[in-house]
């Protein structure tokens, strides 16, 4: 019960500020109107430059809404970029969609078809419309999920992430995937989810599946299993969906405690070139720039600070000024720096400068405030 109360958790926590449209698309391969939907990220806005993430969801029918709530949720909170969400509505034309050849096992007729029309007709026409990057995630559940391995296939694969729950597997699948992942020479994610009560013929090709994907040792494959406790084929998506996203966009995330303590300090290059690797590697991998967040410049400051390094202090506290500077963050820093370097003065001119500017989540008055009296009492 909990965890289907979880489910309905995703399907209505889509945000009244997040736009959706529900668009008719004429596919010249499919020769008919398809239903897709689209959620944009929340105040989107197309004349500025950032660049989304581009989610394709299969089945769209029933997958579109959990995936796009959390997404949205999970976007709220910084814990991941901001996403275009597009799902392809199947409830009537799954079976031929999804079709695949007997014999050969791959895509066939109208399975053929559905399978150029994302990646020849939709995909094209959402880069058209809207402000999305190269990196595109594409997820499916049972048959679907089976589909989407084609995308692998490809000399160069329009997707960069795949997420299958339960996947249904064609014949010889299993052995085609690990090959095409054995020689992938661009960083992929691939995340594969099952259940105690999954579905028994489809559970004992998934788990011989796990079996092959775990002995890959490609550093380009970034490869998850889950196998949940007390799910069943259809309460294991709402619990994939977080897990899956999560893995995907772990390098997203701001600076976590273990990170800190595991790479933070102890990073030879020190806290601000680990700072700027990280930002680099966002850029490299997602195809757009982050912009840095206070969450990390808190924890780079720490980690300053607990190694004495005042070059890594300085550094931020321009970073600080650049970002933020008409927030509390830049003399907050700038302050910093100076405390570090030993000139109490100057770091009391920029704590008392702060006042007028800007609160931030983690900085207001009383923060700068006892900074301000504990130099004077020090003083």
């Amino acid at each position: 019960m909990k965890k289907f109360a979880l489910l309905l958790l995703f399907l209505v926590s889509i945000s009244v500020n997040a736009q959706v449209i529900y668009e008719p698309f004429y596919s010249s391969k499919l020769g008919e109107t398809r239903e897709i939907k689209i959620q944009l990220p929340r105040n989107y806005n197309p004349d500025e430059k950032n660049k989304y993430p581009l989610v394709i969801v299969l089945d769209g029918d029933y997958l579109f809404e959990p995936f796009a709530g959390n997404l949205d949720y999970q976007a709220y909170w910084g814990e991941m970029p901001k996403c275009v969400v597009v799902g392809i509505n199947q409830v009537a034309t799954r079976d031929k969609d999804l079709f695949y050849d007997k014999e050969i096992f791959f895509p066939a007729h109208e399975g053929a078809s559905f399978f150029e029309f994302i990646g020849m007709e939709l995909i094209p026409f959402i880069e058209s419309k809207y402000n999305v990057s190269k990196f595109r995630i594409v997820a499916g559940h049972d048959v679907s999920a089976n589909f989407i391995n084609y995308y692998l296939f490809k000399d160069n694969p329009i997707f960069r992430a795949f997420i299958l729950f339960s996947p249904d597997l064609a014949p010889e699948m299993s052995v085609r995937v690990k090959e095409r992942l054995t020689s992938m020479t661009t960083d992929t994610f691939y995340y594969l989810a099952t259940a105690d009560n999954d579905i028994s013929t489809l559970k004992d090709k998934i788990l011989t599946h796990h079996t092959q994907l775990s002995a890959l040792s490609n550093p380009k494959v970034h490869y998850r299993f889950d196998d949940f406790t007390d799910a069943d084929h259809y309460s294991l998506v709402g619990l994939g969906i977080p897990k899956a996203l999560n893995d995907i966009f772990a390098l997203y995330k701001p600076i976590s405690k273990q990170e800190y303590t595991n790479q933070v300090l102890t990073y030879e290059g020190g806290p601000f070139k680990y700072l700027e690797k990280k930002y680099d590697d966002i850029k490299f991998f997602y195809g757009f720039e982050k912009r840095i967040v206070e969450n990390d410049l808190k924890a780079i400051a720490a980690a300053a600070f607990k190694k004495d390094d005042v070059d890594a202090m300085k550094e931020l506290s321009r970073l600080a000024r650049k970002e933020y500077p008409e927030s509390m963050i830049s003399a907050y820093y700038t302050g910093m720096y100076h405390e570090l370097e030993n000139n109490p003065k100057k770091a009391l001119q920029y704590y008392q400068s702060g006042l007028l500017l800007k609160p931030s989540d983690f900085i207001d008055k009383d923060v700068l405030l006892d900074k301000i009296y504990t130099i004077k009492g020090e003083n």
